[in-house]
């Protein structure tokens, strides 16, 4: 029996937030009876979704023993320069554009990250901390305040649910998770997965296998980037508009619905599916605070909860096994 619940919580490691996502989803449903309905679930996964994103990117650099404290940063970055890219009367070729510059921007902010943890040897907190200041900047620059409007055939394609017969729809948010998720499985069939587990378990041993940590490393803040930049454009789609300041507070709510989802700050376990799972449970956990009407001081109360909660698990997945094998 014990070495079976060692084998089921090693498999399962984001199985306790699954079952705290349960009750969220519970308690939910007692505050808001149309929650399942179409119209309020494609709102709430549209505004979900960011945050989702944010998440998965975040995961491939703590499964490989790093952390990117300036993706919220670039999510900020990418709002500015959608928002003054892409103007009301935006061609279909302008708005292409738009998207490529905001993709190579972000690819180019990860390179940074990425430089200065492989090639400069930094650590990632230190780093990551000062470029999120120099995006944060660009931002700025780019966007000194919100403004802009996107064209509103654009932002109706993101949110509007996708019409597939009458009588029923699938909400785009949800298409767009489930191809990340195809593509997480079919990146677990390749020697990637196994090379980003190793650097993240032990960098010294998969080094000395012949795994080119320093490239592994660098390649995950590349990960984070692209995810921070799809996190921008779904949040600029959602909002039809930019704000310079719009990844401010997006960037610790990643980092704890990683841990939540059961991937552990000291790297090489983990994966996407923990972390969607985590950074549901806090969408769900804002809306439960919305709707039953709580003064605003209990928000920092409740994320400080949270956090100290989502550091736990480790230990209370401890305490789960132990207690099961007496």
């Amino acid at each position: 029996m014990s070495n079976l619940t060692n084998r089921f919580f090693s498999r399962n490691p984001y199985f306790l937030s699954l079952v705290l996502l349960v009750i969220m989803v519970v308690i939910n449903r007692a505050l808001q009876d149309n929650l399942f309905e179409i119209g309020p679930l494609n709102g709430n996964l549209r505004v979900f979704t960011p945050a989702i994103l944010l998440a998965i990117g975040q995961t491939f650099v703590i499964i490989a023993g790093g952390v990117d404290l300036s993706i919220g940063s670039i999510v900020s970055m990418g709002t500015a320069i959608l928002a003054t890219q892409i103007p009301t009367d935006a061609t279909p070729d302008m708005i292409v554009r738009a998207v490529v510059l905001v993709f190579l921007a972000g690819l180019l902010a990860g390179s940074l990250n990425g430089f200065g943890v492989t090639a400069l040897r930094l650590q990632p907190i230190v780093t990551t901390y000062a470029t999120s200041f120099i995006f944060a900047g660009v931002a700025l620059r780019i966007l000194p305040e919100p403004g802009g409007r996107l064209p509103r055939e654009l932002t109706t394609f993101w949110r509007n649910p996708l019409q597939v017969t009458e009588s029923f729809a699938i909400p785009t948010s949800i298409i767009a998770i489930a191809i990340v998720i195809l593509l997480w499985v079919l990146l677990t069939k390749t020697r990637y997965r196994q090379f980003l587990y190793a650097t993240g378990s032990k960098a010294d041993a998969a080094y000395s296998t012949g795994v080119r940590v320093n490239r592994i490393k660098f390649s995950t803040y590349l990960f984070s980037a692209f995810f921070a930049t799809l996190a921008a454009l779904a949040l600029t789609l959602g909002s039809g508009t930019g704000n310079p300041r719009a990844g401010d507070q997006m960037t610790l709510p990643s980092v704890v619905a990683v841990v939540l989802g059961g991937t552990a700050l000291s790297g090489g376990q983990g994966g996407i599916i923990g972390s969607i799972i985590g950074a549901l449970i806090l969408g769900l956990i804002s809306n439960i605070i919305s709707f039953a009407s709580l003064d605003s001081w209990v928000r920092p109360l409740v994320d400080a909860l949270i956090i100290i909660i989502a550091l736990a698990i480790p230990a209370l997945v401890g305490l789960a096994r132990r207690a099961w094998n007496k």
